[in-house]
């Protein structure tokens, strides 16, 4: 049975800084492309960033790059976004999702992913 899990949002000030964590299980975790979508009350969903199983280009939206950062370890069967430097727009339920093969062109065809986890919570105050 495959499982996504997140983990590591909260609440934070303007500023701050949080790790967000996702936990893989029930399928081959290093050849899937993973990637992180947030999605802000009253907005469309959108992927934030993306690291691919291997070689190919990452990707970082606008909005965070600088900011925010992607990483994996296969090992572990789990990625990472490092987020620092944090907003108020950045107050969003953050998921992850995994895709198969083809790196992060996924994310720029905004192909479907595979799987998904249930998302957390992140706040950022002013």
């Amino acid at each position: 049975e495959v499982h996504i899990v997140e983990s590591g949002g909260g609440s934070v000030q303007t500023g701050g800084s949080l790790r967000l964590s996702c936990a893989a299980s029930g399928f081959g975790f290093r050849n899937y492309a993973i990637a992180w979508f947030r999605q802000a009350p009253g907005k469309e969903r959108e992927a934030i960033s993306c690291i691919p199983e291997s070689y190919g280009n990452w990707f970082y939206a606008d909005s965070v790059k600088g900011r925010f950062t992607i990483s994996r370890d296969n090992a572990k069967n789990t990625a990472y976004l490092q987020m620092t430097n944090l907003k108020p727009e950045d107050t969003a339920v953050y998921y992850c999702a995994a895709h198969r093969s083809g790196g992060c062109v996924a994310v720029d065809v905004k192909a479907p992913f595979d799987y998904w986890g249930q998302g957390t919570q992140v706040n950022v105050s002013s």
